[in-house]
């Protein structure tokens, strides 16, 4: 259905939509025009490898996030998940010495069953999602340090285990273009997420429940469940960026993981997802995890002091929120 077959309410959605993420894509381009006339050290290969490999861990968190939000909730727990994940792949490979598929299975299906825990905590109990998250981040961060022992889990007897972020399959087949694996793994999360929103059953009652979730209910669908599945699929995402981040490292750190929330809802913000539900794309989270990642390289590579970076990033999340009122305002 095209929007000229839409009413003129809903073409003035999808219109707004769009414009928000050509807005974001344009202040992303911006941003790196700025950069590069700043500073020249900002385009060289290294660096752009660098921000990509930045942007594949956030990026992923940020389209777990993005289910979530749709549906009109909110995870705080994307980060601390995270970690979990990873700490569970640092006991199954080097602690009982497993084959590296059985890790990675592992991750993600340790991510998922955490969210399948939330996802009913907050439909079958009715607790608000705010507080459920909130109460599951710090009981992921407390169960990362007494399984790991508070110490770092490393990998260094997993052969191929740095290879999963840090290696790069198309830069062994085109040598000249070396996009690392974590950026790849990133891509096809992405494909398969806006897949999943645009063509399953999964997708259509995620933005529903974000729209309308008590007509959802007097229609006949059992809403419990389908929220139940939008936050164990959001989980078994935060799996993989588990095995992200651990690669990146060659090790599971579990004090690490509080605070990358932050950044992946503000990836979710900032690419147009509304807060109310009910509207996001995973093209939308990319550019926005993208502003996000350049935002702190080009600072970091002009020196700005890291508090002055967070006061950046917070005028921006504030200034995307004010977008998203602004437009439903006109609807």
């Amino acid at each position: 259905m095209t929007d000229t077959a839409l009413p003129a309410g809903k073409r003035g959605v999808r219109i707004s939509g769009a414009f928000h993420r050509l807005l974001a894509f344009s202040g992303l381009i911006a941003l790196v025009v700025v950069f590069s006339l700043a500073s020249p050290n900002f385009m060289q290969t290294q660096n752009v490898l660098a921000i990509l490999q930045a942007t594949s861990v956030n990026g992923v968190l940020a389209i777990a996030a993005t289910l979530v939000i749709i549906t009109g909730g909110i995870d705080l727990s994307v980060g601390t998940l995270m970690t979990f994940c990873a700490v569970i792949t640092g006991v199954v490979l080097t602690y009982f010495g497993l084959p590296l598929p059985v890790g990675i299975v592992a991750s993600i299906l340790a991510g998922t069953g955490v969210g399948l825990v939330s996802g009913t905590i907050i439909a079958k109990l009715k607790v608000p999602p705010f507080i459920a998250t909130l109460g599951m981040m710090l009981i992921l961060k407390g169960l990362s340090l007494v399984i790991s022992g508070t110490k770092p889990i490393y990998f260094n007897d997993t052969p191929g285990f740095t290879q999963i972020a840090q290696g790069s399959f198309v830069g062994a087949i085109i040598p000249a273009i070396p996009v690392p694996n974590g950026v790849m793994i990133l891509f096809l999360v992405a494909g398969l997420a806006a897949f999943v929103l645009t063509k399953t059953a999964l997708g259509r009652y995620t933005f529903a429940l974000g729209s309308n979730e008590e007509a959802v209910r007097l229609s006949g669908v059992n809403i419990d469940r389908w929220k139940i599945a939008v936050y164990a699929t959001a989980g078994g995402i935060c799996g993989v960026a588990g095995l992200l981040i651990a690669s990146r490292l060659n090790s599971a750190q579990p004090a690490l993981g509080q605070g990358y929330e932050l950044d992946a809802i503000a990836a979710v913000v900032i690419g147009g997802t509304s807060l109310s539900g009910g509207r996001g794309t995973v093209i939308g989270t990319l550019i926005g995890a993208l502003i996000i990642s350049v935002l702190a390289n080009g600072l970091r590579i002009l020196s700005v002091p890291q508090e002055w970076q967070t006061v950046v990033t917070g005028t921006i999340i504030i200034l995307a929120v004010y977008a998203d009122i602004l437009r439903r305002r006109n609807l």
